[in-house]
């Protein structure tokens, strides 16, 4: 099964500030939860660009750590960028970032599209496990940009999940 998540956002800032902000490695920590372990092996040191490779390790669940390999493969100045899981704790991970300047600043959209190993067990870990997981971490990276950047009024930030 195929799982995808998208997240949007709208912050009060210009959009080369957002994509100053956001293709720095660094503040990936910055913006997943300390419970998450992130912590940057190698990679953190420049900026994104195609090929940029970025290890990592993260504890996504209490007692387990792995590393996550991820590869930038794609960039378009200030707009996007992609990045996807070479090797890591997903059968697919590929995550687009979109940048879009609006009157009341940035609109910041994250689609991912993931698969989990593990056949039917990982299916069945889904609805109550992953997909828990992951909505914590974007509640709470959306959280923390408006506590960094402020908030854009009526403008709802969401979290959604599709199946395929």
């Amino acid at each position: 099964m195929h799982y995808q998540l998208r997240s949007k956002q709208t912050l009060p800032i210009s959009q080369e500030k957002a994509w100053k902000f956001l293709t720095d490695p660094k503040n990936l920590s910055i913006i997943t939860p300390d419970s998450m372990g992130f912590h940057i092996l190698t990679g953190g040191e420049s900026p994104m660009f195609p090929g940029k490779i970025i290890l990592y390790t993260v504890s996504p669940f209490p007692g387990y750590t792995t590393h996550w390999l991820t590869e930038i493969t794609h960039v378009q100045e200030g707009e996007y960028f992609v990045d996807e899981q070479r090797a890591g704790p997903y059968a697919l991970w590929h995550h687009k970032h979109f940048l879009r300047a609006v009157p009341q600043g940035v609109v910041m959209e994250d689609i991912i599209d993931y698969k989990l190993p593990l056949g039917i067990f990982g299916r069945m870990v889904h609805p109550f496990l992953v997909k828990n997981q992951l909505k914590k971490i974007f509640d709470y990276r959306n959280n923390k940009l408006i506590t960094l950047f402020g908030e854009v009024e009526n403008q709802a930030s969401f979290v959604e999940f599709k199946s395929f």
